[in-house]
């Protein structure tokens, strides 16, 4: 599974946008976002379609995102991580 490329990231532009605002985030890359000095939340693409990679303590957690109601747990968990 390889990174998102610029054009998958362009359909995703209005979630990176909504990333972006949140406080404690970096964004080193496009589509790349670091709090404090780890990755935190990157997104891929295969065959099957979009992911959002998560961290989630220390290992990373899989988010299909393919729909776009889909795109929102993204954002609810990345807040939800943040605030805690």
């Amino acid at each position: 599974m390889r990174h998102a490329t610029a054009r998958a990231l362009d359909e995703l532009e209005p979630l990176l946008q909504s990333i972006r605002l949140l406080p404690k985030l970096k964004e080193p890359s496009r589509g790349v976002f670091y709090r404090k000095s780890r990755a935190f939340l990157h997104f891929h693409e295969d065959p099957a379609g979009l992911f959002a990679d998560l961290r989630t303590g220390d290992d990373f957690q899989r988010r299909c995102i393919n729909a776009p109601e889909d795109r929102l747990a993204p954002l609810t968990e990345v807040t939800a991580w943040l605030e805690a």
